[in-house]
């Protein structure tokens, strides 16, 4: 018995839907209660996660499956990985959580995620010269740590300030800022709302001179399903 890997789902009629090829094979769809799923027969997950390159293309595959798709249409994406036992588990599933699938897909309809990405910048540090010795040296290292310490506290106050518009702007962003990695922030926006976003995108780097800001190209909704 096959599996049925699972990329997306979608409203359902879909039309004129141009479907690509996904990890190994062609694609095609499974409607039920008003939801299309994009599945692939006999992907399996268990032969290739101990290679690398082999994990690593079928990573890929499944992000470029959904990016196509989101191209053409509103689509719900599915993390990499996700898999029924067979089509009757698939369809049983769509049966419980369609009303709740279709919700989804209407809140998300024209709407694009972008990243929003604050990757923190280092102040340019004095140079003490190796001949500088006694009370100069411990003088220009005490003022290196000071300014150092400045730098810190002005820039987690620009990051802080950033967040504060930011999320009044948009509720539902989302941030995340984990230790020692750029910052994000995901917005979901909609077509209407694209180029608003490019305008406050460069006055939030101008208000933000301590961190480097880069802002994605529209993405399938990731973390707003």
């Amino acid at each position: 018995m096959y599996n049925f890997y699972t990329y997306a789902f979608l409203n359902t009629p879909v039309a004129d839907l141009e479907l690509p090829l996904g990890i190994s094979d062609r694609i095609f769809l499974i409607d039920n209660a008003g939801i299309s799923a994009v599945v692939e027969v006999g992907v399996s997950l268990e032969s290739i996660q101990n290679d690398d390159e082999k994990l690593t293309q079928a990573v890929l595959s499944h992000d470029r499956v959904i990016c196509e798709l989101f191209r053409q249409t509103t689509v719900l994406p599915l993390r990499f990985g996700t898999s029924f036992a067979s089509k009757e588990s698939l369809v049983t599933h769509l049966e419980s959580h369609g009303e709740e699938y279709l919700k989804k897909l209407h809140q998300l309809n024209g709407k694009s995620e972008y990243i929003l990405k604050f990757i923190p910048q280092t102040p340019k540090e004095p140079t003490i010269a190796n001949e500088t010795g006694g009370r100069q040296y411990f003088l220009a290292k005490k003022q290196r740590f000071k300014t150092q310490q400045e730098f810190d506290n002005l820039q987690a106050a620009e990051w802080d300030n950033a967040v504060e518009q930011i999320t009044e702007i948009y509720k539902s962003a989302i941030v995340v800022k984990p230790e020692n990695e750029a910052a994000r922030i995901y917005i979901c926006v909609s077509l209407e709302e694209e180029n608003i976003l490019a305008e406050q995108f460069i006055t939030w780097q101008k208000a933000c001179p301590r961190w480097e800001l880069q802002l994605t190209e529209a993405l399938p909704p990731y973390h707003f399903i």
